[in-house]
């Protein structure tokens, strides 16, 4: 592998943790904007409400997070396709 395609490749994984930096922060806002609008806590009732409290609101960040992988794939694949692999 040349020292070109190795910082291409750099940049290409640089540029994939940067994209989901971003989705990681925009679900996490997003879900806590949800989370406090519907207060949701309000309609628990009992040890099975309180048991499924936490893993449904994984499944909604989980949601929101697995929305942006084509956004991800579209930036990244872009990006990739606009690096010089030639030298």
């Amino acid at each position: 592998m040349t020292t070109t395609e190795l910082a291409n490749w750099m940049a290409i994984y640089a540029a994939t943790g940067l994209c989901c930096m971003f989705a990681f922060a925009l679900s996490v806002t997003t879900v806590g904007i949800e989370v406090i609008r519907e207060k949701p806590w309000r309609s628990i009732r009992g040890w099975k409400a309180i048991a499924l409290f936490g893993p449904k609101l994984w499944l909604r960040w989980q949601k929101r997070y697995l929305f942006s992988t084509p956004v991800t794939l579209a930036i990244v694949g872009w990006f990739s396709a606009t690096l010089d692999w030639t030298r």
